[in-house]
């Protein structure tokens, strides 16, 4: 069934190559809206009650391919799946307009249809039944990402940055196909459902770490990121917000799987996650709180908010291992949220940036500025999800934090099962939110407010209507989700049951359902004020003549731009800590003590990731060596390349022999 969904997407997709350049995108987002829509129909269709839906083969005259399953955490992963593929190529109707007239068709075309693509493996991901299907699902959505960071190519960095990210896939699906292999030799099953018996068979904690190191590749966990940092500013908007929206949730979506099928190991290796989240939630809002560049914060950012839900994916397996049903279902209901809810305010984010760099041609904050008086509605939409990434009341990601936050607090005064790991989860998440309330405070203010730094900043102008019209769709989720939880809470509860096995009681469901209505009445009655006052203020200056003059300067008139905060001095309390995580590299040069009148000089400071430095140069060198052996081979005799294909028939003959395969 995998490879006819993959085939059904091509035959739909291939028309973008011959279609005219003009009716390219408007048949493009057709066609997505038409497969989200379908994708919606069905995840709708299992998660209001309609069972799960299983296909074991194809339609008369398709590939059979590989059996397919949509239950509940199936269809909720399509839900935000669809939402923010809609929401991501409407998006990219507005952003691809300049490029239209100066790539070739057919590069725009391919684009096009390797967004179809990635959409139609995402899908195949996770309602892949059996590992081999998954497997062949995967591959493809890392392909498919890769030609789309790939679409300035012209920019050595951006392929550098495909490079990367390319290489590092493709070490997780070795570390996957491992796994899956494994998997199927010991139980004969390749399915999720092999899964489970193969860790029944009390061999679960380094199984446990392969699936780990295969899915947090894709998701980002430390120190597997670094991809991340540097294929998000190289790729367009749309595909950033795409791939940090949603495609790196898969990640996600496969350890929930995992943990579903443990049995004795789960404590420890929901232990495992719980220091893994941590440790990533913490690195990943540091990084982000000292970088000057929008989209490489946003991408630690990214890193921040998967280490979250790593954290209470952890806190819900040691607290379902002790006992502790509150923590269990607080955990699990806020990491299912907190991955819907990112995927709704990171597009908003990276929508934003990509209308900034629209207008001002870059995307560093030492070069922006003042941009609230010439985008005002891009600022008052990326304000909105810096409001909901920072987890302020009343929007979504509020909502979520408050159950992870809630579920360690009830544990810490009740001193139930998971106790250590509650009071290790508040200090890690309160430090991570002051960090990311202090980076996200320094990318708005900086960027937003202030005077323009640079001439293409103060010549911004709005961007058209299209792109804007790309925030409804995360923006709507973000207010419903914020202003009546308990309706998604109830959604996620299935969901919650399903994973464990566990029995969701009333007295545990209206436990935090209670205190989130009321957060939620109070949430009301203050915007309901706002707007009243608002109302009333227009009302009032209505019949009074408004007058402007100058602001008196105290005699000083001579005010410039560089006399403001920039992004590097706003983080500079924070170099102390960040020292030994970031390489410091600068470029320009100082003035000199002798310059009694100094002239023209710039300086430009840019921090680099240690770790993600460290492990791209060993993944370098290794190739480099594999490579200089490798090359030995290639004798160009082909006696010797029939040697070559005795010798692997024989090994394979053998090790059949030893039942090792």
């Amino acid at each position: 069934m995998t490879v006819a969904l993959f085939i059904f997407g091509s035959i739909l997709g291939l028309p973008l190559f011959f279609v005219p350049s003009r009716a390219k995108h408007p048949y493009f987002f057709a066609v997505t809206a038409l497969l989200a829509g379908l994708v919606l129909s069905i995840a709708g269709k299992v998660l209001t009650g309609g069972g799960d839906i299983s296909i074991e083969r194809g339609p008369v005259g398709w590939p059979a391919g590989s059996p397919v399953l949509v239950d509940k955490l199936a269809a909720f992963f399509l839900v935000m799946i669809s939402l923010g593929a809609v929401s991501a190529a409407l998006y990219s109707w507005g952003y691809m307009k300049p490029y239209r007239k100066r790539r070739p068709a057919a590069h725009i075309s391919l684009h096009l249809f390797s967004f179809i693509l990635l959409f139609i493996s995402i899908v195949s991901v996770v309602t892949a039944r059996d590992g081999y299907g998954f497997l062949f699902s995967w591959e493809l959505m890392s392909v498919s990402s890769f030609i789309l960071i790939l679409f300035d190519a012209r920019r050595p960095e951006v392929r550098r940055a495909a490079l990367s990210y390319i290489v590092m896939m493709h070490v997780g699906f070795v570390f996957l196909l491992a796994g899956f292999a494994v998997v199927a030799s010991k139980t004969g099953c390749s399915t999720f459902e092999g899964m489970a018996v193969y860790f029944s068979q009390g061999k679960g904690i380094p199984m446990f770490l392969v699936f780990l190191a295969g899915f947090g590749m894709k998701a980002g966990i430390f120190p597997l990121h670094s991809w991340l940092p540097e294929a998000h500013p190289a790729a367009p908007a749309h595909v950033s917000a795409f791939m940090s929206g949603v495609m790196i949730k898969t990640g996600v979506y496969g350890m929930l799987r995992v943990l579903s099928a443990m049995g004795e190991g789960l404590a420890a290796g929901g232990m495992i996650l719980l220091v893994v989240g941590i440790v990533t939630a913490l690195y990943g809002a540091l990084l982000a709180a000292v970088q000057n560049d929008m989209k490489r914060l946003l991408a630690y950012s990214s890193i921040e908010n998967i280490g979250i839900i790593f954290t209470a994916m952890g806190a819900a397996a040691i607290g379902y291992t002790g006992g502790n049903a509150l923590m269990t279902v607080c955990a699990l209901s806020g990491a299912l949220l907190h991955t819907l809810n990112h995927s709704f305010f990171k597009s908003v984010l990276f929508f934003g940036a990509g209308n900034v760099y629209r207008a001002a041609h870059t995307t560093s904050l030492e070069a922006l500025g003042g941009l609230s008086r010439r985008m005002p509605l891009t600022t008052a939409f990326f304000l909105f999800g810096v409001v909901a990434i920072c987890a302020l009341p009343p929007l979504s990601g509020f909502v979520s934090e408050f159950l992870i936050y809630y579920g360690f607090f009830d544990t810490v005064c009740g001193h139930s099962g998971g106790l250590i790991a509650s009071i290790a989860g508040i200090v890690a998440l309160s430090l991570t939110g002051g960090i990311v309330l202090l980076a996200f405070t320094k990318l708005f203010g900086v960027g937003f407010l202030g005077s323009a730094r640079s001439p293409a900043a103060a010549g911004a102008s709005e961007v058209d209507r299209l792109s804007l019209a790309a925030f409804a769709i995360p923006i709507a989720g973000i207010v419903c989700i914020g202003l009546a939880p308990s309706l998604f809470i109830a959604g996620v509860m299935p969901l919650v049951s399903g994973i464990f096995g566990l029995e969701v009681s009333p007295q545990i469901y209206g436990s935090f359902t209670a205190r989130l209505w009321e957060i939620s009445l109070a949430a009301g009655i203050f915007i309901s004020l706002t707007l009243l006052s608002l109302y009333m203020r227009q009302r009032i200056l209505r019949r009074h003549k408004e007058e402007k003059s100058p602001v008196w300067g105290c005699g000083f008139s001579s005010s410039s731009h560089k006399m403001q905060y920039s992004g590097e001095s706003f983080s500079e309390g924070l170099y102390g800590i960040s020292t030994s995580l970031t390489k410091n590299s600068g470029g320009g040069e100082v003035v000199d003590k002798n310059e009694i009148f100094p002239t023209r000089h710039s300086f430009d400071v840019k921090h680099k990731d240690k770790v993600a430095t460290l492990i791209s140069r060993w993944w370098l060198q290794t190739s480099r060596k594999v490579a200089k052996r490798a090359v030995r081979f290639n004798t160009g005799k082909i006696n010797h390349y029939v040697m070559y294909a005795l010798v692997f028939l024989v090994l394979i003959f053998i090790l059949t022999l030893m039942e090792v395969i």
